[in-house]
Order: structure tokens, then C-alpha cells, then sequence
């Protein structure tokens, strides 16, 4: 896989979070997509290049815990930085035990986000590497005869 550049989404209703965390992005080299909403965002096809999530709890439309549960299905791939002016431990627990890289009150400091971005951009490279692979297993499978397939499959491997 050639290097790409990794792409970070910001879902955030705040204008100002939006500005700020693009600028941070793009000052660690990253690319940055910026929405304003769930919905917005949901509407943007899928990346296949390491990237990742920072997303708002608190959203005009879907909240960012929902969101959270629609990502975690469909862009497996795609680790979450959850940032909120207004969390509480449960929200954070909820969060965090549906798989999110980090939980960051507002106002954040950049190191802390940089080093979020980090680890989440890892486990995003990770991913799609893992998924790369499968992908080759499975159409080198697919190239076998079927009694090759089924030869393959009656061995304990």
C-alpha cells in the first residue's frame, strides 16, 4: 500500500472547533474534512486511506454516541476521538466500552489531540492492512477449482 495521506473527519456544530481542529490537523501534515452534522457527514463515501473520527457528542441531528454506532459497523476502519463541552463518566464510559480511541473535554490541549490523531491513525493503518490482507486470502480462495476448495477445506489447517 503506498503511502497516502491520512484523513481526519471533524464532526463538530461549533464553527470555531471546526477552524481551530483543521488548522491543528493540517499542521501535523494530515488532511482534514470538516461537517457540520451527522447527517452531512454519513453522506461522504467511504476512505480508503488510514483516517479517523473527531466527533462531537452533542449534535443538532444525531448525537454523536448514535453516529458512533453507525461507524463502528459500516467503517470499521475508522477509530473515534469523541470532544464535548459538557461530559459526564457515564457518557464517557458509554463511549469508551463502544470503542472510542479517546473521550477529550472542551477546551483541549493540541498535544492531547495530536497524540489522540496519532493513536488513532495507527489503529486506522492497522485496519485497513488487516482488511487488505483478508481481501487477498479470500480471492486467492475464490482462484482455486472447487476440489481444490474442497480438498482445502477437509484438512485441519
Amino acid at each position: 500500500m503506498p503511502q497516502e495521506i491520512p484523513l481526519v473527519f471533524v464532526v463538530d456544530d461549533d464553527i470555531s472547533v471546526r477552524e481551530s481542529l483543521e488548522l491543528l490537523i493540517q499542521s501535523a501534515g494530515w488532511q482534514a474534512e470538516m461537517f457540520e452534522s451527522a447527517q452531512h457527514f454519513l453522506s461522504r463515501p467511504r476512505a480508503l486511506v488510514p483516517n479517523c473520527l473527531v466527533l462531537d457528542v452533542n449534535l443538532p441531528d444525531l448525537n454523536g454516541l448514535d453516529l458512533q454506532k453507525l461507524v463502528s459497523v459500516e467503517r470499521t476502519e475508522m477509530p473515534i476521538i469523541f470532544v464535548t463541552g459538557y461530559g459526564d463518566v457515564p457518557m464517557t464510559v458509554k463511549a469508551m466500552k463502544a470503542g472510542a480511541v479517546e473521550f477529550l473535554t472542551k477546551p483541549f490541549g493540541e498535544d492531547e489531540m495530536l497524540a489522540a490523531l496519532e493513536q488513532a491513525l495507527d489503529r486506522s493503518r492497522t485496519a485497513l492492512a488487516l482488511e487488505i490482507e483478508m481481501r487477498a486470502l479470500r480471492e486467492r480462495h475464490a482462484s482455486l477449482s472447487r476440489r481444490e476448495q474442497e480438498v482445502m477445506s477437509s484438512r485441519d489447517c
